[in-house]
């Protein structure tokens, strides 16, 4: 697969599951959500960087 395809399905995983947590389980936490949201972030930059950077 082309590189930007990859990178697309791969940014729109990421949102998929900040708004999945926010939903579910963060609806009415603001500071709690932002911190998770931040980590879910880092978790999938720091998999990117490991795994998919060429």
């Amino acid at each position: 697969m082309d590189k930007n395809v990859v990178i697309a399905i791969y940014i729109l995983a990421m949102v998929a599951v900040i708004v999945a947590v926010d939903v579910l389980i963060f609806r009415d936490h603001f500071w709690p959500r932002l911190a998770v949201n931040v980590g879910i972030v880092l978790v999938f930059g720091a998999f990117y960087f490991r795994f998919l950077k060429h």
